[in-house]
């Protein structure tokens, strides 16, 4: 098994699909080997290109109010690793970004895995990370996250918070009363367990 520190330096060195990114290569994510939770998002928007912070959105914003954290929280790297299945803007493309560029994930993804070994609940956001994390039948995003307890308490499926999405958050009402409570105690159990995490600062 790889070290994390010098796995981290290649992976942010990395230029393997320069070519086919609009604004170049900067891989952006966040790792530790005490990380306990781990976000599996899709690849980095326009704006975290910019910024080189993962998750420093909108979408950010509504993804740290589901899981009911803080920002110094969410960007603690011993606490969070925030790991997209791809790690660059892939540009945009007719509706939405594009997809993540699959060689990234391919390359980098069961060494990054391997490097954190204290993950205890993985957050997979939207279908890319869906596909990834769940193997058999492909399903749809809602069919998927409707079958959280399935693979309840080590991986939870949901929907990408992209405001983009508002729309399948309105027709599905439950996920906001049903799992998002418990998603939340569950992590709020993990945060009091951690190191150098007093029980009440959440």
């Amino acid at each position: 098994m790889e070290e994390l520190a010098p796995l981290l330096r290649r992976i942010r060195a990395c230029a393997l699909c320069e070519a086919n990114l609009p604004l170049g290569p900067r891989p952006v994510l966040q790792a530790h080997a005490a990380a306990r939770i781990l976000i599996v998002g899709q690849a980095p928007g326009r704006k975290v290109h910019e910024t080189g912070i993962p998750f420093n959105d909108p979408s950010g914003e509504r993804l740290r109010d589901w899981l009911g954290v803080s920002r110094d929280q969410f960007y603690n790297e011993r606490l969070f690793a925030i790991v997209p299945t791809g790690f660059c803007y892939p540009g945009k493309g007719k509706s939405g970004d594009l997809p993540p560029r699959p060689e990234c994930a391919a390359t980098w993804r069961a060494p990054l895995m391997a490097a954190l070994p204290n993950i205890q609940l993985t957050v997979a956001l939207g279908q890319y990370a869906h596909h990834y994390h769940f193997s058999g039948a492909r399903r749809s995003v809602t069919e998927r996250v409707q079958l959280w307890r399935d693979s309840w308490p080590e991986i939870v499926p949901l929907p990408h918070p992209s405001p983009r999405n508002i729309g399948w958050l309105q027709r599905n009402a439950w996920f906001e009363h049903e799992l998002l409570p418990v998603l939340r105690r569950r992590i709020h159990a993990i945060l009091d367990r951690s190191v150098g995490e007093p029980a009440n600062s959440l």
